[in-house]
C-alpha cells in the first residue's frame, strides 16, 4: 500500500489529554472495529538468536553487552513445536533475531522451508538489515511479510542512538524490500530520551510516506544493561494516542499491541487494543532461552496464550479465522484515512 495517510496536526493529537484524548482514541476504536470488525489477527513469535552486530543503546541485546548469555535455538525443536504444539488460534509466525546473519542461513531459512511444507501458517521475519540476496532467499523459501522498523524519523536521532547503519539506509531497505515483493510492517519508539512530541508527529508523518502495510508504536522503556538505563520511560499517553493517530491516518493498517505496552502500565495491552491494535502476539520461544532474549528487562511480561485470549475476550474481540499472511495477500485498497484535526480540536 503506497498511498499516503493523513497526519496533519499529529503533534496535537501526541499530546491530546481529557476529552480530546476520548476522543481521538474512540475514533480509532471505531475506524478499527469499520475494518476489521471485532476480530483480531494472531501470531506467534519465536525467538532464535540474540547475537547481533548491531549496538543500539536502547536494546539489551547490543553488540557491547558482553553479560549476555548468547544463544541460537535449534530448528528441530523449533519445528516439532510448531508443527504439533501451537495454540489454536494462532495463524502466522514472527520469526525474529537479533542481527545476526548466521542464524538466518542455519536456523531461520530451513525453519521456514519446514513450515511452508508441514503447516498452513503465515511467515513473517524480522531479522534486521540483510543483504538483498539474503531478502530474496527468504520470500522465495516462504517468507511473505518483513518486519523493518525505522525507529524514529529525525536522522540526528537516529545516529544518537546508534541504529543500524543511518536512517537513509533504512528507509532504503524498507523501499527495497516492498518494491520486491514483501508486505512490509514497520514501526518506531515512542518516548526516546530527549525526544519531543513534535519528533513523533514526525515518525506518523513518515510512516505514512512509506509503502507499509503495517506499523507498530513501542514505549521506550530504559533497559536494565544499556546506556539509557536510568533515564524516564515514555509517557504511556503519548504512546497510546501515537497509536490512535496511527489508525486514524490509516484505517487499513494491521497494527500490533506490542508486550512492552505492559510495561508502561498494568493493563497497557488492553489500552492498546482500545487505542486501535488489531494484531496480538504469542511468545512461544522455549522458556530456556527467554531470559537471554533482552531488549528491556530480564523479567520481561512474556504473552503467554492464556494472557494474550484473556485480553482479547475482555476487550470484546475475537482471535480471527484469516490469516495475516493471508489478508495481506487479498489486501483491498486503502480506505480512506480521518482528518486528525477533526478529532483535537
Amino acid at each position: 500500500m503506497t498511498d499516503r495517510g493523513t497526519f496533519s496536526n499529529a503533534a496535537a493529537s501526541v499530546t491530546a489529554g481529557g476529552a480530546a484524548q476520548a476522543a481521538l482514541h474512540e475514533a480509532a476504536a471505531a475506524a478499527t472495529r469499520s475494518h476489521f470488525g471485532h476480530e483480531v489477527f494472531v501470531r506467534a513469535v519465536v525467538e532464535v538468536s540474540n547475537f547481533c552486530r548491531e549496538n543500539c543503546t536502547y536494546c539489551g541485546m547490543r553488540r557491547d553487552q558482553r553479560g549476555l548469555a548468547r544463544f541460537r535455538a535449534r530448528h528441530d525443536s523449533l519445528a516439532e513445536m510448531l508443527i504439533h504444539h501451537r495454540p489454536a488460534s494462532v495463524t502466522d509466525v514472527n520469526i525474529q533475531s537479533g542481527e545476526d546473519p548466521v542464524v538466518v542461513r542455519e536456523v531461520v531459512l530451513p525453519l521456514i522451508r519446514t513450515l511452508q511444507r508441514e503447516t498452513p501458517l503465515g511467515i513473517s521475519v524480522c531479522l534486521g538489515t540483510l543483504d538483498s540476496a539474503l531478502y530474496d532467499e527468504l520470500r522465495d523459501s516462504g517468507a511473505s511479510i518483513y518486519i523493518m522498523k525505522f525507529e524514529c524519523a529525525v536522522p540526528a536521532r537516529y545516529t544518537a542512538v546508534r541504529a543500524p547503519g543511518t536512517l537513509a539506509e533504512r528507509l532504503a531497505h524498507i523501499r527495497l524490500l516492498a518494491d520486491s515483493g514483501w508486505k512490509v510492517s514497520s514501526g518506531f519508539i515512542a518516548g526516546l530520551p530527549g525526544q519531543e512530541p513534535s519528533e513523533m508527529a514526525a515518525a506518523l508523518e513518515l510512516a505514512g510516506t512509506l509503502p507499509l502495510h503495517g506499523c507498530s508504536v513501542s514505549p521506550f522503556i530504559p533497559g536494565e544493561e544499556t546506556p539509557l538505563r536510568g533515564t524516564p520511560p515514555a509517557n504511556p499517553d503519548w504512546v497510546f494516542n501515537c497509536m490512535a493517530a496511527l489508525r486514524l491516518g490509516r484505517p487499513d493498517w494491521v497494527i500490533p499491541a506490542v508486550s512492552a505496552l505492559n510495561l508502561t502500565e498494568k493493563d497497557g495491552y488492553r489500552r492498546g487494543l482500545r487505542a486501535g491494535a488489531n494484531l496480538v502476539t504469542i511468545n512461544l520461544t522455549p522458556e530456556e532461552l527467554q531470559a537471554d532474549y533482552v531488549i528491556y528487562k530480564r523479567d520481561r511480561f512474556i504473552m503467554t496464550e492464556a494472557r494474550v485470549l484473556d485480553a482479547i475476550s475482555a476487550e470484546g474481540l475475537t482471535p480471527s479465522r484469516q490469516g495475516l499472511a493471508d489478508f495481506y495477500a487479498r489486501t483491498v485498497p486503502a480506505a480512506a484515512p480521518v482528518e486528525l484535526a477533526a478529532l483535537t480540536t
